[in-house]
């Protein structure tokens, strides 16, 4: 009998081998593989019987990185329901219509954000049961007492690798968030293309800097598991927490977004000495600045790897992998090319960048074209919506809206969203380039760079910058600075010092916000 690709398989086997090692650490909280995997079988018996989840049925989750948030990806898909990752740190509205849309019939949350659900009840008939991870109030079951209380016994289905395992929701800047539909499979197939090109050993102990609710974190729930290595949950991740932990927990591996490489790049001197070098970062979800990993990598004696995806590829399709020629670089070139989103991983299909016609780009790092997708790792569809489905998987590709080059030797570099590009005089102007540009700067921590309406060019760059704390650097300065290493039509026009730029509760900057704000100047 074939069995199923599911990262179902990761767990059997760990709780196999690895039943006395250490596979949760969260705070003062230790469990082992067999702990840990009781705890879900229990908690799975309780969905099961007590609160009657059946095979198919939806069950979200809202909460910080905590053993409960990880062992909801394990207790959830085991009873073949399909768990739901909800964004946090997302508005109470936006809870609402996750979980109608979705139609979960439970709900499990956080203490800290017990009130928000409690507020939007009445607008979602179909949640049944209400589970406190912590902090449980009248009209909530307390996660922990509910646990402890039950046998670890259930009635396990079978599941098929095409079932649904997650419906993850995108972030939705500019529209109604989509739920996007992941099967067993397609977290098979990342978590595996994951390991053949950034191993994992029972060694490692793997930090929760990146959220669990985004794309499954990256499926690092599973990937971490599979390779037998430990779960440091971080509840709060700030720059203090993250050193902290990557010093007292002898940390070897932790995914960030750039924002958050920002954030420990640029932290205070004093939080970063005695900083353990060796370990691994990989970093996603927008193209990071080459400076940022070339700090990193100098200062920390890091090893920073660049992956590319989407939460509709579950999320990696591309993987910068280092080549043995890179070593003879120096340390800004060799940042410059860690920069690139790169190559196909083996398990993850094909990926083409292609024109308007559908015709690939040549290999010329120039020719701008929109990156596509075909393969096990492409979700099944947006859950309940066939014209967004139609839309992004035509001919059978998925296509990604994001404009993109391809190097001679065959790594592919993101320029922008389409949406993003900027024409000027004719010329399609990278903001990308412009930002990566800025961030060389020694005084600038942030840059975003958004089109701005000219009634000459059509339109020019305009860029907002976040500055170092106790540094004055003037627009002409910047200005300058940049034309040293721009063409002129890709100099920003006008510069705005602003204190943070607006960003998605994944870090994503929302440039859409930087527009209205760069049309209200540019009025002015």
């Amino acid at each position: 009998m074939d069995l199923p690709l599911t990262p179902l398989e990761f767990a059997r086997r760990s709780r196999k081998l690895h039943a006395h090692r250490e596979a949760v650490v969260d705070g003062t909280t230790r469990f082992t593989y067999e702990q840990f995997f009781e705890r879900c079988d229990r908690w799975s018996a309780v969905l099961q019987q007590r609160l009657g989840v059946k095979q198919g049925d939806r069950v979200a989750v809202i909460g910080p990185n905590t053993h409960a948030m990880l062992e909801a990806f394990y207790a959830i898909p085991q009873l073949g329901a399909v768990l739901v990752p909800v964004n946090y740190r997302l508005h109470a509205n936006d809870f609402a219509y996750m979980l109608e849309h979705s139609g979960a019939c439970v709900v499990c949350v956080h203490a800290n954000h017990l009130e928000a659900v409690d507020s939007i009840r009445d607008r979602i008939p179909a949640v049944k049961h209400f589970v406190a991870f912590e902090g449980a109030r009248p009209g909530w079951l307390d996660y922990e007492t509910a646990l402890q209380a039950g046998a670890a016994e259930f009635h396990r289905p079978v599941v098929s690798e095409d079932d649904l395992l997650t419906i993850n929701y995108t972030s939705g800047t500019t529209s109604r968030p989509k739920g996007v539909m992941l099967t067993h499979r397609n977290a098979w197939i990342n978590s595996i293309g994951t390991l053949l090109h950034q191993p994992l050993s029972m060694a490692d102990r793997y930090l929760w800097t990146l959220p669990m609710f985004h794309v499954n974190g990256w499926s690092y729930v599973w990937t971490v598991t599979a390779a037998g290595a430990t779960h440091v949950c971080l509840g709060k991740v700030d720059a203090s927490n993250i050193f902290e932990q990557v010093r007292e927990q002898n940390i070897t591996v932790l995914c960030a977004a750039p924002t958050v490489l920002i954030m420990m790049a640029n932290a205070p001197a004093g939080l970063r000495r005695n900083a353990p070098p060796g370990v691994r970062v990989i970093t996603g979800g927008a193209p990071p600045a080459p400076a940022t990993i070339e700090r990193l990598e100098h200062e920390l004696a890091w090893q920073v790897r660049h992956v590319y995806g989407l939460t509709e590829t579950a999320p990696f399709i591309l993987m910068c992998d280092s080549r043995p020629e890179d070593a003879n670089l120096n340390a800004t070139a060799r940042a410059s090319i860690k920069a690139r989103q790169g190559v196909e991983l083996l398990t993850s299909g094909e990926l083409l960048v292609v024109d308007s016609a559908g015709s690939e780009v040549p290999h010329d790092a120039q020719t701008l074209g929109e990156i596509i997708v075909r393969g096990n790792s492409v979700m099944k569809g947006y859950y309940r919506d066939p014209a967004a489905t139609a839309q992004a998987l035509r001919d059978g590709w998925f296509h990604t809206g994001d404009a993109a080059v391809v190097h001679a030797d065959g790594y592919v570099e993101i320029r922008d969203r389409f949406k993003d590009v900027i024409i000027s005089g004719g010329e399609n102007v990278s903001s990308i380039e412009v930002e990566r540009t800025l961030l060389h700067h020694p005084d600038v921590v942030e840059a975003a760079v958004v089109g701005v309406t000219d009634e000459k060019w059509g339109e020019t760059p305009h860029a907002f910058v976040v500055l170092r704390t106790g540094s004055e650097p003037s627009r002409v300065g910047l200005r300058e600075f940049c034309r040293e290493r721009l063409a002129h039509f890709k100099v920003p026009s006008q510069f705005s010092f602003v204190t943070d730029l607006p960003k998605t509760a994944t870090g994503k900057i929302q440039k859409f916000v930087l527009r209205g704000s760069s049309s209200a100047i540019h009025r002015q």
